[in-house]
């Protein structure tokens, strides 16, 4: 079963696979093409892009994403700690 936890760990692991950093729309991209029959089958199918963003939130507040405020706007990028 999908949680919105595993959102978290997707979004990681889409941006671990673009260098680091990438658009809301490439991570949203990667999301659907690896984890489609997840989401397809889940209570997420109807919510999972509010949730990724709400998943890269929880990550900015861990440190695990750079701040909004310090990253351009639209692109996501790891911290380096």
């Amino acid at each position: 079963m999908v949680s919105k936890g595993d959102l978290s760990d997707w979004v990681v692991e889409a941006l671990k696979s673009n260098n680091g950093s990438g658009s809301i729309l490439y991570v949203a991209q990667y999301i659907w093409e690896h984890h489609r029959k997840d989401l397809e089958g889940s209570e997420l199918f109807y919510s999972w892009q509010y949730d990724m963003r709400w998943a890269a939130t929880e990550l900015r507040k861990k440190g695990r994403l750079v701040s909004a405020d310090d990253d351009r706007r639209g692109k996501w990028t790891l911290s380096n700690s």
